[in-house]
């Protein structure tokens, strides 16, 4: 018997158990059925279960349980990245409370303290993400850093290096000054803060008390310009052609250059050009050829090249002492107040420097081409369709990649060094040794390895295919690659599917996916993107243990609209988790008036009426689900089921079966009980994606034998439908609830039935009145229904369809009363509607407002419009 109460903590657990216990979501390698393949977007090793993180994994695990279901044999693989910035940060916090650093302990001592935490915590979001009730083959989960990994990351470094693809070279980097790495354009954030501009006076060399202003938001940078640029078109400097100006505090010459990147609108209409600390002004010396100067150390204290007296600083102290002497020396023109965007490590939450330095670079120009030839040939999609003109843009837009990372912390790069650096790129030490020997005719040879590691998105890159065994011909790799569908987020498009998609054609010889699935960003109610600072962030877990995981899961489909951002609204949770006990109750009720599954029942030979037309909008629901799910439209899979389970087959359908079932007919009785069961079975499983753990509980109660996780998916949408009797329903319904409405608005009492008079009836609908009388007298609390050629006195109407609905109210209301009712309530809205009208017109108070409050007043006013023509319906049925 079920408990009264849906318990969904201890289900949760109870039917997780079961799974893991059978072996629920284990693919099968040698199977002959289909196969449907993806594999998990692999969260950090240092992360916690988001609301990001919640929606991609509820939406990839609803994709994988339906497929599941209609017969594939699904792999879902799961792993972690070990994120090497995010690890360096754990760590270097337990050291810094240690008052130590990684460089007082030793990149040994530092790499063993990182694994250690690793084992002990690193794969704490996998127990949240199982939370959430995700199935995938946890049997196979991997690690970025897992030997069979690290042997492909070689691999492919290997292959592109003797290719010619991959390379050392200097070049501008995003410098993390915090963590003395170089790290990626997503591991920089931007951000609005006040500041400086300051104007400089930059002597015109051999001209006396002639000067070029120059504006910057970094003084101290100065050190390493090389020349200032002007507009070739800007009048002000043509005559400034071939000439220098002295650097002041430098005391060296800079040439004047022409160039279109010194905007005459902005400033002086001059800039100072710092190639090796501006990606701009980098770009700018390339084109001029200038000399790249690099004044800055790896933790952004200023260089020996820097004249003494700066030397050692700190750059902020630095910019203070440089202005100064530029003030004293009567070069410091002006200083503004400015709000400028400054870069930020994600991470380390120090401002960025751009910074030369030597790096290992990939040319990754043909692979792009080859990637966005093959999305444009149809081989992968993307879903929104629009995402592919976003990477395209990217794609054909495309740098080399620095792929090299000054931490300790990740999969070492492969390349050894000679006594007289000559390097040596080999997939393990003992190849690189081999090689080095060769090269020098001796066997004595001592070789360094380099000491950076990978960018971690070179290993991810990898991860469609290394983790089924690539570079071994494994059967994994030949059943599950390409694989099927990618569930990802727009911010990494460029950054991870991207990768993917060249590193797989390159190395995998195909498109690493055949789908893209796009999904927005989780917002809270008012639109705004989710942050601790702003105070909106919503945690899942916290949903989970309040709502259980089913409700929270079917929150997130039902606002994941294809294209958009979703505004999630917590309240939400508990609407459904009334759904999910309205399902729960539901499933009571049967087992309380014994409505058995029986498998061996056909609803398409259903005799009555009532039974045919649930079966027939159970198989058009059936349809239109399956349709949506097969084109990622989650939301409208969530609202179809929605308006099925709880209006149509609880609110509707089971209130019909009441009276039914307590008649005396026991035929039409045992089938409106089998009927029952096999609806309860049938929402089970085509809930089951959304709503696995609720559905698993009452599938057990009603079958008991096989985990519905696995059962074969139902041909409901294949079943007939009658339309003539679903016409006739809907007619019935229209009626029953245009009755339920007017007897609410008319405050007829509870206890009251009044009869129903049909005026100017159509035959069809006189048949279906006589035909469903029963239904609609128990339903609408009527004593009988019959025709009238007029309404008596004190009556309410109303059309419904072809008939005019007529309610005797005489006797049973006071209806001059009720009338004084509805125009005093109708003048109440009207009052309130009119001041809101005037508070939104008001154009200081909309400009004032925050937005959530117009949000508030918009509501309001729809509310109000929204009850006053109700009242207006209720009004005119007992006017004239």
């Amino acid at each position: 018997m079920l408990e009264k109460r849906f318990d969904f903590a201890t289900i949760e657990r109870k039917q997780s158990r079961r799974w893991d216990e059978r072996g629920a979501f284990k693919a099968n390698v040698d199977s002959d059925r289909p196969k449907f393949s993806m594999v998990m977007p692999p969260p950090n090793i240092t992360g916690s279960l988001h609301m990001g993180h919640a929606l991609n994994m509820t939406i990839q695990d609803v994709v994988v349980r339906y497929k599941r279901k209609r017969g594939f044999d699904t792999l879902w693989l799961p792993g972690t990245d070990h994120a090497s910035i995010a690890t360096h940060l754990v760590v270097e916090r337990q050291l810094a409370s240690e008052g130590k650093s990684r460089f007082d302990i030793g990149r040994e001592a530092f790499l063993q303290r990182a694994v250690a935490w690793k084992e002990s915590a690193g794969n704490t979001i996998f127990s949240q993400i199982q939370r959430l009730g995700a199935s995938a083959d946890w049997s196979r989960q991997h690690f970025t850093m897992d030997a069979e990994l690290t042997r492909a990351v070689n691999h492919v470094f290997g292959s592109l290096y003797r290719g010619g693809l991959a390379y050392r070279g200097k070049r501008l980097v995003n410098w993390d000054p915090g963590f003395r790495t170089a790290i990626s354009d997503l591991e920089v954030d931007q951000r609005e803060v006040e500041g400086h501009i300051w104007y400089l006076r930059y002597p015109l060399v051999g001209e006396s008390g002639r000067y070029i202003v120059v504006a910057t938001t970094r003084p101290e940078t100065m050190f390493g310009d090389t020349a200032v640029a002007v507009n070739p078109e800007d009048d002000r400097y043509k005559d400034l052609a071939g000439r220098d100006v002295l650097l002041p505090l430098a005391n060296r010459n800079i040439p004047i250059v022409f160039d279109q990147h010194a905007d005459p609108t902005q400033g002086s209409g001059a800039v100072k050009i710092t190639p090796g600390h501006d990606f701009n002004d980098y770009e700018v010396g390339v084109r001029h050829g200038l000399p790249l100067i690099n004044i800055l150390n790896a933790d952004a204290t200023l260089n020996d090249v820097v004249p003494e007296p700066f030397r050692g600083l700190d750059r902020y102290v630095a910019r203070k002492k440089v202005v100064e002497a530029l003030d004293a020396a009567g070069l410091l023109d002006r200083v503004e107040k400015k709000t400028i965007s400054l870069p930020y490590g994600d991470r380390s939450n120090v401002v960025i420097e751009p910074w030369l330095t030597e790096q290992w670079f990939v040319d990754v120009s043909k692979a792009a081409a080859m990637s966005v030839e093959a999305i444009e040939a149809g081989r992968t999609q993307f879903i929104p369709a629009n995402w592919a003109n976003v990477y395209f843009q990217w794609m054909r837009n495309i740098q080399p990649w620095c792929v090299s990372r000054q931490l300790w912390y990740g999969h070492r790069i492969p390349a050894w060094y000679g006594p007289d650096d000559q390097v040596f790129v080999a997939e393990s030490r003992e190849l690189a040794y081999k090689e080095a020997r060769a090269h020098y005719g001796r066997e004595d040879i001592e070789l360094r390895q380099d000491d950076d590691v990978f960018d971690t998105w070179f290993s991810s890159a990898l991860w469609p295919f290394a983790t089924l065994g690539w570079p071994e011909a494994t059967k994994e790799l030949k059943r599950y690659y390409p694989t099927d569908l990618l569930v990802t987020g727009f911010d990494i498009i460029f950054f991870w599917v991207g990768r993917m998609m060249m590193q797989g054609l390159q190395f995998a010889g195909d498109v690493p996916f055949r789908t893209v699935y796009i999904h927005g960003l989780v917002r809270d109610a008012h639109g705004q993107k989710m942050s601790k600072t702003r105070g909106n962030v919503v945690d899942p877990l916290d949903l989970i243990e309040r709502y259980g995981a089913d409700a929270t899961r079917f929150t997130l489909m039902a606002a994941c609209g294809q294209g958009q951002d979703i505004k999630f609204i917590p309240e939400q949770v508990e609407d459904y988790r009334n759904f999910v006990t309205k399902l729960w109750n539901a499933a009571r009720f049967a087992e309380i008036n014994r409505c058995a599954y029986d498998p061996e029942f056909d609803p398409a030979a259903c005799d009555a009426a009532l039974n045919r037309w649930i079966v027939g909008e159970f198989a058009v629901v059936a349809g239109h689900y399956e349709a949506a799910l097969d084109a990622y439209r989650f939301n409208d899979a969530a609202r179809i089921l929605y308006q099925f389970v709880w209006g149509t087959f609880c609110d509707w359908y089971l209130e019909f079966t009441k009276p039914l079932m307590a008649g005396g007919d026991t035929r039409l009785a045992d089938e409106i009980r089998k009927t029952i069961g096999w609806c309860l079975a049938g929402i089970c499983h085509v809930l089951h994606p959304i709503m696995p753990f609720v559905t698993e509980e009452l599938w057990e109660h009603l079958d008991g034998g096989e985990l519905i996780a696995v059962a074969a998916w139902p041909r409901i949408s294949a079943l007939p439908r009658d339309e003539e009797i679903a016409a006739a329903f809907a007619w019935v319904m229209k009626l029953i609830s245009a009755i339920r409405h007017f007897r609410t608005e008319m405050r007829v009492p509870p206890g009251s039935n009044v009869d129903i008079l049909l005026k100017d009836a159509s035959p069809t609908v006189r048949a279906r009145a006589a035909a469903y009388q029963p239904l609609i007298l128990s339903l609408a609390r009527a004593d009988a229904i019959s025709t009238c050629d007029s309404a008596p006195p004190g009556s309410a109407q109303f059309v419904v369809e072809d008939a005019v609905v007529v309610l005797p109210l005489a006797g049973v209301i006071d209806i001059g009363r009720e009338r004084e009712r509805l125009l005093g309530e109708l003048q109440r809205l009207d009052d309130e509607i009119a001041t809101l009208d005037a508070r939104m017109l008001n154009q200081a108070f909309r400009t004032k407002a925050a937005p959530e409050a117009i949000e508030k007043i918009e509501d309001r006013r729809a509310k109000a419009r929204e009850a006053r023509a109700r009242l207006m319906d209720a009004l005119s049925s007992i006017s004239g």
